[in-house]
């Protein structure tokens, strides 16, 4: 099993499995930055970086013919809910090799500089890409996911951007993603063979709602984000068989597997192996 980029470390994780190279960004501060908001998106850090021990990626050459999953973590870093993903997912049976890819500079209380910094998210989604080229040659026709939780979900989209038009990936699934309900999300769709997966929870209020309205989107805008509202899309004519755009909106059945519908809720292991897990599955087979 390969060993993962220390936290803080802007090379990909799969570079010591596969190949890759260092990367440096210049860090700019916000303007404005509310101390209320920053207390709350504190509070929620040490929530989820308490209790638990990190992920460690799991990227045999055995599982790495099977496939990959990339984890991209929110604004706080690599810690124990991104773990959780990865490790629901090993629960729900997937094969492919998992592993956390930590975009940010590894320091828990620059998050609003997570959020904001847009050269930062331009250098980490064009290092994600041709990470997934250079394991898409030498891997060829193997199933490729991206998984982003809030912030992750935006740099999980500016990567399929930043990707070749003749390498697409399997398909995205976002996790209450922080970014705006405008993105074009019609303009990525098509760097997938099967869609894109956007959960979404109108409960996400202080995080997606407020959160976002004061601090910002991760494509800098103020509004309510599309892990709490869903996109605006139009949905393509039904005979259209490209890959499509699916929207899961929180439903209180799902409470049965552990997710109560708040910013942290898809994160759950029980959730996402019974329901995250079979959508990977369902794609890899």
């Amino acid at each position: 099993m390969s060993r993962s980029a220390p936290a803080g470390d802007s090379r990909a994780f799969l570079s010591t499995a596969v190949d890759g190279s260092n990367h440096q960004s210049q860090l700019k501060m916000p303007r404005s930055v509310s101390r209320v908001l920053y207390a709350s998106l504190c509070g929620l850090l040490l929530i989820a970086t308490s209790g638990c021990s990190f992920y460690k990626n799991s990227l045999s050459s055995d599982r790495l013919d099977k496939g990959l999953t990339i984890i991209l973590p929110g604004i706080e870093g690599k810690n124990m809910t991104n773990g959780n993903i990865a490790r629901g997912l090993e629960w729900g049976g997937v094969k492919t090799a998992i592993g956390i890819h930590d975009w940010t500079t590894g320091i828990p209380p620059l998050l609003l500089v997570h959020l904001r910094d847009s050269k930062r998210h331009l250098e980490q989604a064009t290092l994600i890409a041709s990470e997934i080229v250079v394991y898409q040659e030498k891997y060829p026709g193997r199933p490729v996911f991206l998984v982003g939780h809030s912030g992750g979900g935006g740099i999980a989209l500016m990567t399929l951007e930043q990707l070749p038009a003749d390498h697409p990936i399997t398909a995205v699934l976002l996790l209450a993603p922080g970014i705006s309900p405008e993105y074009p999300i019609d303009s990525v769709l098509a760097k997938t063979e099967r869609g894109i997966w956007n959960y979404y929870s109108p409960l996400d209020v202080p995080v997606l709602v407020v959160g976002t309205t004061i601090a910002g989107t991760l494509d800098g805008k103020q509004s309510p984000s599309a892990g709490a509202v869903g996109f605006k899309h139009q949905e393509p004519d039904p005979a259209f068989t490209g890959p499509r755009l699916t929207q899961v909106v929180y439903s209180p059945r799902m409470l049965m597997q552990g997710n109560a519908g708040g910013h942290l809720g898809w994160t759950v292991p029980s959730f996402v192996s019974r329901t995250l897990a079979p959508v990977i599955n369902g794609h890899s087979e």
